[in-house]
């Protein structure tokens, strides 16, 4: 049995549900990103793709990501879709790179050609404004820029990397194919505007899907707050027989009924396939993903 897919809003593309975040090997000069090796890249690249998994994400800031795409799997290009991310710039700082984001008409033009270079593809299928707030995309005229590259040719569809309160705009403009959207069962914030968004037709990408981790930190949190809340909640007494919380929380977003996909960043192939086999598993059943929100609401994690 293969990875469920669903179809990414109006682009009509079918995506795995289980999506992969190439951020993961952006590598250490990154917002404390750890480090990784060439052959460590190769090894996962193609482990995605030979688990099935055909949507890929990545953003022009994301330090060695989209070269290390390029580097190992261009030759792969037919076998995935492939999204990244713009108004991005890197600014070497010492022992680390700032990533600062101009809007500019000048540096999305350098970002999609830098892109495009290291990722060794004529095109992506979509790109996506890297979270501006909504004054600045009126300011700079962004969405005309976006429909300009994508009447060139360079881009198939445009999305937007958004939370709230800009998410909103951004839906009301209906504008945008697809939107990327933080959630999961410890961030259940965006968890409505997901629905919204979905219906007005764009597709859904969700980021933070597992929380990063066991169970990691999101939006702030320290990961001391989001294990409390899976304890307070009682999640564990929901989990299946040889869950893991990971796999759990995997789980719980692919149980949103507009996840159409997830990206999930790994470095390491058996964390990659614990992944799949959550993802094959398909969403909680009815009963335990309801339980499982009525826990968390009852802990205090709500909608917004």
């Amino acid at each position: 049995m293969g990875l469920p897919k669903r179809t990414l809003g109006r682009t009509g593309l079918e995506v795995t549900q289980l999506g992969y975040g190439a951020m993961e090997i952006r590598g250490d000069r990154i917002w404390g990103g750890r480090p990784c090796s060439d052959e460590q890249a190769k090894t996962i690249l193609n482990a995605v793709l030979d688990a099935g998994i055909n949507f890929i994400d990545t953003a022009n800031d994301y330090g060695k990501s989209e070269m290390f795409i390029g580097r190992h799997i261009a030759r792969r290009r037919g076998e995935f879709y492939l999204a990244t991310k713009c108004g991005c710039h890197m600014i070497f700082a010492g022992d680390h790179d700032d990533t600062p984001h101009f809007w500019t008409r000048e540096n999305i033009l350098r970002n999609i050609c830098d892109s495009l270079m290291k990722m060794e593809t004529p095109y992506v299928d979509l790109l996506q404004l890297h979270n501006p707030a909504v004054e600045l995309a009126e300011e700079y005229g962004l969405v005309d820029l976006l429909r300009e590259l994508r009447d060139q040719g360079v881009v198939k569809y445009i999305g937007c990397s958004s939370t709230i309160p800009d998410l909103g705009r951004y839906i009301e403009w209906g504008a945008f194919d697809t939107f990327q959207i933080p959630y999961s069962a410890l961030d259940r914030r965006h968890e409505n505007w997901i629905t919204k968004a979905a219906e007005a037709g764009a597709g859904i990408i969700i980021r933070g899907g597992v929380a990063r981790g066991e169970p990691g930190k999101t939006a702030g949190r320290s990961k001391t707050d989001l294990w409390d809340l899976f304890q307070r909640a009682r999640l564990d007494e929901l989990r299946g027989t040889d869950e893991s919380r990971t796999s759990f929380l995997l789980r719980f977003t692919l149980s949103h009924p507009h996840c159409h996909t997830t990206i999930v960043g790994t470095l390491h192939p058996d964390h990659l396939q614990e992944n799949v086999n959550a993802a094959t598993r398909g969403p909680l059943p009815a009963d335990v993903y309801a339980e499982a929100k009525k826990r968390l609401t009852e802990a205090g994690e709500n909608p917004q």
